[in-house]
């Protein structure tokens, strides 16, 4: 069957607001540094205003993996809330110029644009303050099915189970993308979701036609103590698991077959935001390109060594031509 996307992405639909910032900034404003923390979109307003040379690009997690899918040269289509303001309107702009078709319709009443301002002191360290306003208010009025029905493969970014109405979206899309033939895949996103709704998730395992999880994530998912565990328990399941070890690298199993994947070799981690992001994106456009489950796994390591060789949680280079000039296109 032809589609006319190879992935449709769904997420948290945030601006991230950058800027440098002096130590004496994050003490005044009483910013925890480099950790993320939950604000009000007062707080997020008062933060915007005190900064100065700031740069906007859309962000969140399935955001930042179409980004890199498009980098690879995949055909991507995203959908997440923004509201019709200038942030909702810098998200659209930010993903059409990577790439990726965004076509969801901004709404113009509730609560504006999420923001994510990520205040940079000069050792690089990235201190985020999130305010999640419109993405919190997905919901399944805001899907397109056909895009959905259209894609080869339906990713979903895991932090939407925080919200009850986008819940409720991410299972409409995935009865739309497995009505229509096609491929579920489902990032877990953090550990706390699991200890947060662990039930749920194992409940639709068998829903999930790929999986992505840190190890941290799939010894809470499958309730056990070691990867050796993880693995024997990932049998029972159907569907692809794509499991990222850190400096291990990842291992990728599917019933029986088990792939292990040494990590790329990086001469310095600077910042591991969006390793899992990248790493997915990889995966998704070897899957999407008829590559087997090594390959799959080996350029997903290769975006994700190219992501924390930076600062920042989306390629600062082509991931095609990264890919191409390691002979994984």
């Amino acid at each position: 069957m032809t589609h006319k996307f190879d992935v449709a992405g769904l997420g948290n639909a945030i601006v991230d607001v950058l800027a440098p910032v002096e130590e004496t900034f994050l003490l005044s404003h009483n910013i925890a540094k480099g950790v993320m923390t939950l604000i009000d979109e007062h707080r997020a307003a008062s933060l915007e205003s005190a900064l100065t040379g700031t740069r906007e690009v859309a962000g969140g997690s399935g955001a930042n993996t179409m980004a890199g899918f498009a980098s690879l040269g995949g055909k991507g289509v995203y959908q997440g809330r923004v509201k019709d303001d200038r942030l909702g309107n810098a998200f659209r702009e930010s993903m059409k110029a990577t790439g990726v078709h965004f076509t969801t319709p901004s709404v113009t009443g509730g609560p504006a644009t999420a923001m994510c301002v990520v205040a940079v002191t000069p050792d690089e360290q990235r201190s985020m303050s999130t305010y999640l306003g419109a993405a919190r208010e997905f919901s399944k009025h805001d899907l397109n099915a056909s895009e959905i029905a259209s894609s080869a493969i339906l990713y979903i970014e895991g932090y939407l189970w925080d919200s009850d109405s986008a819940r409720e979206a991410c299972i409409e899309a995935m009865k739309i993308a497995h009505g229509a033939g096609n491929k579920v895949a489902f990032t877990m996103s953090d550990p706390f979701l699991i200890g947060r709704y662990g039930d749920e998730f194992r409940a639709m395992l068998d829903q999930i036609d790929i999986l992505f999880a840190n190890e941290d994530e799939a010894r809470a998912l499958f309730e056990v103590d070691s990867f050796d565990e993880v693995l024997q328990a990932a049998r029972h399941h159907k569907g692809i698991k794509a499991m990222t070890r850190s400096e291990k690298g990842c291992v990728i199993a599917r019933g029986n077959e088990v792939h292990v994947i040494d990590a790329w070799p990086v001469k310095k981690v600077l910042d591991t935001t969006g390793a899992g992001d990248q790493f997915a994106a990889g995966f998704l456009y070897a899957l999407t390109h008829g590559r087997g489950l090594a390959d799959c796994g080996k350029l997903a390591g290769l975006c994700a060594a190219e992501v924390i060789s930076h600062y920042g949680a989306r390629p600062e280079v082509s991931l095609r031509k990264l890919a191409a000039d390691n002979g994984l296109i």
